[in-house]
């Protein structure tokens, strides 16, 4: 075990870095929204957010976040039963196509519905700037949650305590609501706060399907303090969007401690098996084309968008993004935009894995001693939106040293996002290594930071991995914190097709360059989904 000052020591660097660049952004914030003058104004601050205006923004961003939660769990549970439950061809595929929405820029999944439901439609309506385009993005946008937070459970409930109701007599309805639902209740709780958080906090989708007739705290705060540089309004509505966050994570930490507590698990490859009637393989085929539906005809749609031109199908969109004229001269070429993004994204990958890697020690060697209390910390960032997290960037860190110009400040606002997912991809895997592996090494000779490089670090390297493909793909197709802090030079992706889309003529390029955004953070999907498949266990 590691000694409390080496413990100590590891903490001092996560500990300051995320006090820096994120706590302190934060205080800066809540002193700007409550001493506006340098003096408590708190009945200002009350004036603010009782405004009828900021009353409607604050009531639409609950509403529309509850609607969008609802209806992703109800589509979400039968995608959980269906992968839990069964084994069937393709079922590993599949599975990994439900997670690409989730890693999927919001920016890009608010394009991709703009492409179905907006101007020049295939299907015929125009939805753009109604709440129901924005539902079901966010659904598009969660899906993969649900599947994943419920089934990965699902999956390890011992059948035989549903096959001992069915033997008693009840039937598969009553054995649902009574045994299962009951069982699974932490489970979807804790899934359902995170969809919950990310449609509360919702930007990217937002800001391009409801044309500015719909807004969210997010988007609110983005547009007061960019457009209108009301910094107090910006900051009374971050601290609102604070208030509600923080009860959210409560609420999702209350659910987290109660998923599996004293269950009965199984390995989860020990539940699944084959359909094995005609009604099983029925339930199957429509969930999985319903599931089909929902995940591919958006990004169907958007390349089909992408390569409509005027001549008829063909790659002049793409061509232009190549060799930019008129519109495109307006700003910083698009190809250079896709070499800003990636060299934004290699830094935040190194720093969320340093980071996330030092703090996910500290979470499993302080277990009792802090440690869980530092684990829901770490959670902060990841709650707290990116707007949030750029608008502290610019009213803050201009002191000690003025950091708003700095290059390095973009990967660091990525990182503060992916580091959560470090953590969370790696602190299950140390928690497994036994201790006996350690203690040998100590035995050896070994010293603890010895023991640790070369016991814990090749065990975990996959977890790594896993977790630094997340990063890569929250900084390529990050939006919000960047659209505060970036310049013209050093335009990324994200903001480019922002730009594209508000141009006249451009909507096929930024079409383009949104398939280009999806293409690469689906590849970053499907390493995700390879990593963990070749996973073995026993350490």
């Amino acid at each position: 075990m590691r000694s409390r000052r080496s413990l100590l020591l590891i903490a001092a660097i996560p500990v300051a870095y995320l006090t820096y660049f994120y706590a302190y952004p934060l205080a800066t914030i809540l002193i700007t929204g409550l001493f506006p003058d340098g003096k408590l104004a708190a009945s200002s601050f009350v004036d603010i957010v009782t405004n009828p205006v900021v009353r409607s923004v604050a009531w639409f961003t609950l509403w529309q976040a509850v609607v969008s939660t609802l209806l992703t769990v109800l589509l979400g549970i039968p995608g959980a039963y269906v992968f839990a439950k069964y084994r069937f061809p393709g079922r590993s595929l599949l599975r990994s196509l439900t997670l690409v929405p989730f890693v999927l820029p919001t920016l890009v999944v608010g394009v991709a519905f703009l492409a179905v439901f907006g101007p020049g439609s295939p299907l015929g309506f125009d939805l753009r700037g109604t709440v129901w385009a924005i539902l079901i993005a966010h659904v598009f946008y969660n899906l993969s949650i649900i599947i994943r937070g419920v089934g990965v459970f699902w999956e390890q409930i011992d059948p035989r305590l549903e096959d001992a109701a069915r033997t008693l007599g009840a039937s598969r309805i009553r054995v649902f609501r009574e045994v299962t639902l009951p069982l699974l209740r932490p489970a979807i709780l804790s899934s359902a706060a995170l969809v919950f958080l990310f449609t509360f906090t919702s930007f990217g989708v937002i800001l391009v399907l409801g044309d500015l007739q719909h807004t969210t705290l997010e988007v609110e705060i983005w547009r007061q303090a960019t457009a209108f540089l009301r910094l107090d309004l910006a900051s009374a509505l971050a601290i609102l969007q604070l208030i509600g966050v923080t009860a959210i994570l409560v609420m999702y930490g209350r659910a987290q401690k109660r998923v599996s507590g004293g269950l009965p698990l199984r390995p989860p490859g020990e539940v699944a098996r084959r359909p094995a009637s005609v009604g099983e393989w029925a339930v199957v085929g429509a969930t999985l084309t319903m599931l089909l539906l929902i995940v591919i005809t958006p990004l169907a749609v958007l390349i089909g968008r992408s390569l409509s031109t005027a001549e008829g199908v063909g790659l002049s969109h793409y061509a232009n993004l190549i060799h930019p004229t008129g519109a495109f001269t307006l700003f910083i070429s698009p190809i250079e935009a896709i070499r800003n993004s990636l060299g934004f994204a290699l830094p935040a990958v190194l720093i969320s894995g340093i980071i996330g890697l030092l703090s996910a020690t500290i979470v499993v060697s302080g277990r009792g001693r802090g440690g869980s209390t530092f684990d829901t910390m770490l959670m902060l960032p990841l709650g707290t939106s990116a707007v949030t997290i750029g608008f502290g960037f610019l009213v803050a860190l201009d002191q000690p040293f003025d950091l708003r110009s700095s290059l390095l400040l973009i990967p660091i606002a990525h990182s503060l996002v992916a580091i959560p997912f470090v953590v969370r991809s790696t602190v299950p895997v140390m928690d497994a290594v036994q201790n006996r592996l350690r203690e040998a090494a100590l035995v050896l000779g070994a010293s603890p930071h010895r023991a640790w490089r070369e016991v814990d670090l090749p065990l975990v390297a996959r977890a790594l991995a896993v977790g630094s493909l997340f990063a890569f793909a929250i900084s390529i197709g990050e939006f919000g914190a960047t659209s505060f802090i970036v310049r013209p030079s050093t335009t990324t992706i994200p903001i480019a097709i922002f730009r594209l889309l508000g141009r006249p003529g451009t909507f096929g390029e930024a079409m383009a360059m949104a398939v280009i955004l999806m293409a690469i953070t689906a590849v970053a999907a499907l390493g995700i989904e390879a990593i963990r498949g070749s996973r073995t266990g026993g350490v």
